[in-house]
């Protein structure tokens, strides 16, 4: 397999650039992707750490992110796995991208920034949620933002096609080829009303 490994080579393969592609970006939330971002409860966080790259979903009930200001994002960082691939990446390497979406909407906005973390439980209290806080917050310095072309969520119909979650597998199958022995149908039946006891 012959691969490109020149931008020269890259360039010479693809159409000018649009210049709506360029127009569209902004250096900090302007009323209109604030609004965007205030309705999206899925977002999408990418980091860089010295093991490499790190993408991690994040949601929420209500507006994933809080806008506390037109340059600054806080995102809450509720129980998971404590894998914490995402936090020690930027406790490490600040370099963050951002990818929001909401159902129905065939555009993703997307943010480049730098992240830090705290833990100051000014920050954290206010996103308790029946009396628990996470115990981090993802404070985003947006650099840039803009949103993506639809064309990606126009071909995959994934806003409109219908449910297709039994054509893959399940976590419980992903787990049982993971471990020899460990029973995924149990896991499946069993895992929402565990996952109920510890989303925040």
């Amino acid at each position: 397999m012959q691969t490109i490994d020149d931008i020269e080579t890259l360039d010479a393969l693809y159409d000018i650039v649009n210049p709506l592609s360029l127009d569209k970006v902004a250096q900090r939330l302007t009323p209109e992707y604030r609004r965007w971002i205030e309705g999206s409860r899925f977002v999408i966080v990418s980091t860089v750490g010295p093991e490499g790259t790190d993408a991690s979903p994040r949601g929420d009930l209500g507006p994933v992110a809080h806008v506390v200001d037109p340059q600054t994002l806080w995102i809450p960082d509720w129980r998971g796995n404590n894998r914490l691939d995402t936090l020690r990446n930027i406790v490490r390497d600040g370099r963050v991208s951002l990818m929001f979406m909401v159902p129905g909407s065939k555009i993703v906005v997307r943010i480049n920034g730098r992240a830090v973390l705290t833990a100051d439980t000014e920050v954290t209290g206010g996103f308790e949620h029946k009396g628990i806080s996470p115990r981090s917050v993802i404070v985003v310095t947006v650099a840039e933002v803009y949103f993506q072309c639809p064309k990606a969520l126009m071909r995959s119909e994934l806003w409109t096609d219908s449910d297709r979650s039994e054509d893959v597998p399940s976590a419980g199958d992903l787990l049982r080829e993971a471990k020899d022995g460990f029973d995924g149908d149990a896991f499946d039946a069993e895992y929402p009303e565990y996952a109920k006891t510890r989303m925040w």
